[in-house]
């Protein structure tokens, strides 16, 4: 079977075509910029640059194929590449080049809290996706997923580096709020099945979450311990943590913590929002966020340095 990723050199991206690989599927990986360079590609990987917003390179590469899972997001915006653009604009411009390439099925990878009135651009325009799809015409799934861990993800990869440059780490705001980690192997297991075509996710939009619900705080410091650096831990206001991540967007090609990430570690990450099924069984997701799989989804050891700036990076 053959099957199109968009944003397929991210982090779920990269881990659902090594899923489909493994599986002997074909897939067609679509990336932007120098991300989509990968040479040579994978056997059974054609990689494919083009912008999101390009339907006629998106039609092309979309053809021979039976499904696409559409991955490409972004949680901060740089000049064109704008929550609108990549998230409603992009998945318009996905939509119709699905249709025109005769693609039978659909998938998003939307957040958890996405909402029509969600109180962020970043949660309005994930909403905004989902609606398109669901109104596509073509056989579709939405997956609103929360927090994804794994080697290559923003938040066990930066907490680490975080624990090993700052004497103190701030937690985000004076109360500590609930989340739900989920392994992006499981993650991946969810979209492959939606790209197979389980009748069970057909047409459903469903929630993606671990198996276990922990505080912030708590998923934090388990991190910390499995790392073995005692950073000084303390509450700092929401507000200064946007500060924070205002300047990590201006500095960090990728940023210590977002605008984004801040609004929505400030609401929690258990409940989807406005809806979502339950999936089946079978498809929950049950990696444990243990020391264990911490452990294996960690980077080298080692601080932030001269290659995160945004001047250095290349």
């Amino acid at each position: 079977m053959k099957i199109a990723i968009t944003g397929g050199t991210g982090f779920v991206g990269r881990a659902l075509a090594e899923r489909l690989i493994a599986a002997g599927h074909e897939v067609v990986v679509i990336g932007r910029g120098e991300r989509a360079h990968i040479s040579p590609p994978p056997p059974g990987i054609t990689v494919v640059s083009a912008d999101i917003t390009d339907v006629t390179a998106l039609t092309e590469a979309f053809r021979g194929c039976v499904a696409i899972a559409h991955c490409a997001g972004i949680n901060r915006e740089i000049g064109a590449q704008t929550y609108a653009a990549v998230h409603v604009v992009g998945t318009r411009a996905v939509i119709e080049a699905a249709r025109a390439a005769g693609v039978e099925r659909l998938t998003v990878l939307s957040f958890l809290r996405a909402r029509p009135d969600g109180p962020t651009a970043y949660r309005r325009s994930k909403w905004e996706a989902e609606e398109l799809v669901r109104g596509s015409g073509l056989t579709w799934t939405v997956l609103k997923a929360g927090v994804i861990h794994g080697r290559g993800d923003h938040m066990l990869d930066h907490l680490s580096h975080a624990f090993y440059t700052f004497p103190i780490f701030g937690l985000v705001g004076m109360r500590d709020r609930p989340v739900r980690p989920v392994a992006v192997a499981d993650v991946a297991c969810v979209l492959e099945a939606a790209m197979i075509g389980d009748p069970r996710l057909a047409d459903r939009t469903v929630a993606v979450l671990g198996p276990e619900e922990l505080m912030l705080g708590d998923a934090v410091r388990r991190v910390a311990a499995v790392t073995g650096r005692r950073p000084r831990f303390v509450r700092f206001p929401v507000v200064a943590h946007l500060v924070i991540a205002h300047v990590a967007e201006l500095l960090m090609k990728v940023p210590l913590v977002a605008v984004a990430q801040v609004r929505i570690l400030q609401e929690g990450v258990t409940i989807p929002a406005p809806f979502a099924d339950d999936l089946p069984p079978d498809l929950a997701p049950k990696t444990p966020f243990s020391e264990a799989v911490i452990r294996a989804g960690l980077p080298p050891a080692g601080r932030f340095g001269r290659a995160d700036l945004r001047w250095f990076a290349r």
